[in-house]
């Protein structure tokens, strides 16, 4: 059974940083691409970054240029370092094996989760 085991989520302050990792069992993201998403109380989820199996990279306007999204090749895990952290990226991330892409859908749908992880919660006071 797939599972994807996410850590490295807690409270910092503004401007702080964190580094969340999600250790795959299986060949996962061999098969498959990294995301990260997130959502906070009563917003709608969203897509913050993705990674392909080509190592194509994206991110959300409000994550670009302060978080990067990586894979340790061989280990199955992947990351997001998320830097200059403000309290509106106070959330819960998941991570998630993706496939396949649709442009036509919005971000958070622009992908198929394969599998979710169970979700870390990050808070970033002021």
């Amino acid at each position: 059974q797939v599972q994807l085991l996410e850590c490295g989520g807690g409270s910092v302050q503004s401007g702080g940083s964190l580094t969340l990792s999600c250790a795959a069992t299986g060949d996962v993201f061999d098969i498959h691409g990294l995301g990260w998403y997130r959502q906070a109380p009563g917003r709608h989820a969203q897509l913050v970054a993705s990674l392909t199996k080509a190592g194509i990279k994206n991110y959300a306007d409000f994550a670009e240029g302060r978080f990067t999204i990586s894979r340790e090749n061989g280990t199955n895990t992947g990351y997001l370092q998320m830097n200059s952290l403000e309290p509106e990226d106070t959330a819960v991330y998941y991570c998630a094996a993706i496939e396949g892409f649709d442009l036509r859908k919005p971000p958070v749908s622009r992908y198929q989760v394969a599998y979710w992880g169970q979700g870390t919660q990050v808070t970033v006071s002021s």
